[in-house]
């Protein structure tokens, strides 16, 4: 109780715990994103092996815990010195300790910007419920996006929970009304969903996925239905622009699918902090045109 007490008439330690809070944190995403799309794969690969009777391979136990983090070239284990977030990718220079072989900068850029939105979102709501339930619903989207980013993947492993988290701290209007929640999980799935199946029948095409669907409803329970359509434009808006300018850079081809969970996750964390000032302006501006 002290240390509530002292955190929430004290903002900059506040913020500080928050950034390293977050820091720590976004190494534990890192080891999400890149495990849990290989968990999942290797349980699709046991449910094909049992609906063709054939025996499932044997292989070592894998998931968030185990096995131990390891250089994927030369199978060197990570010790916990060499874990620590941010400071052990700066001593070690970006490379593996034994064999020097260069890690992705994508492992630091995760936890630097893991640490950066935590300690704003300490900012911005301060000590307190919100602060909480905005700093498990950044994590996520965290993880979400690049995840969808790298393997075209929305994990309902952590979609759905989340999902239903938001709509607990909303039974507290922590961020909304329930009654504004639920309708937010129904219209975010639904809206979504019927596009996905117009977009089909006009075109014979797929033109997103259904963990886009169940991303889109998250959103909505922890913003409200008032929330989607800043979201949905923000998101839309952002993934034209960044896919007409991989066109034309050449970076993609044209038919070559783009994630869009990224561009989801990106507005709905500005809708958390933003949305109403934003949504008025946007009336505003439309009123005055």
């Amino acid at each position: 109780m002290l240390l509530i007490s002292f955190l929430q008439t004290n903002p900059p330690l506040w913020v500080a715990t928050a950034v390293c809070l977050g820091l720590i944190v976004g190494s534990f995403l890192n080891v999400v994103i890149h495990r849990l799309p290989i968990m999942l794969e290797r349980e699709w690969q046991e449910h094909c092996a049992e609906l063709s009777a054939t025996p499932a391979a044997d292989t070592e136990p894998y998931n968030l815990v185990v096995p131990r983090s390891r250089c994927p070239h030369c199978g060197h284990p990570i010790s916990a010195l060499e874990n620590i977030p941010l400071l052990s990718y700066l001593l070690l220079r970006g490379r593996c300790r034994a064999c020097k072989t260069r890690i992705s900068p994508r492992y630091l850029l995760i936890e630097i910007l893991s640490g950066i939105l935590s300690g704003w979102l300490a900012w911005h709501f301060g000590f307190g419920w919100p602060a909480l339930g905005a700093l498990l619903f950044t994590w996520a989207l965290l993880a979400l996006a690049v995840i969808d980013l790298e393997k075209q993947l929305l994990p309902d492993k952590i979609t759905l929970p989340v999902l239903w988290l938001g709509l607990l701290f909303n039974l507290g209007h922590t961020f909304t009304d329930v009654r504004s929640a639920l309708i937010g999980v129904v219209a975010g799935y639904l809206s979504l969903w019927c596009v996905y199946h117009g977009f089909r029948l006009l075109t014979g095409k797929e033109g997103m996925g259904y963990g886009d669907f169940k991303l889109y409803a998250l959103l909505g329970a922890w913003l409200g239905w008032q929330s989607l359509p800043l979201v949905i434009l923000l998101a839309s808006a952002a993934g034209a622009v960044v896919g007409i300018g991989l066109i034309l850079s050449r970076r993609v081809q044209r038919g070559i699918p783009i994630p869009f969970g990224p561009y989801l996750a990106v507005a709905g964390w500005i809708a958390l902090l933003w949305g109403p000032q934003l949504t008025r302006a946007y009336l505003d501006l439309m009123g005055g045109a």
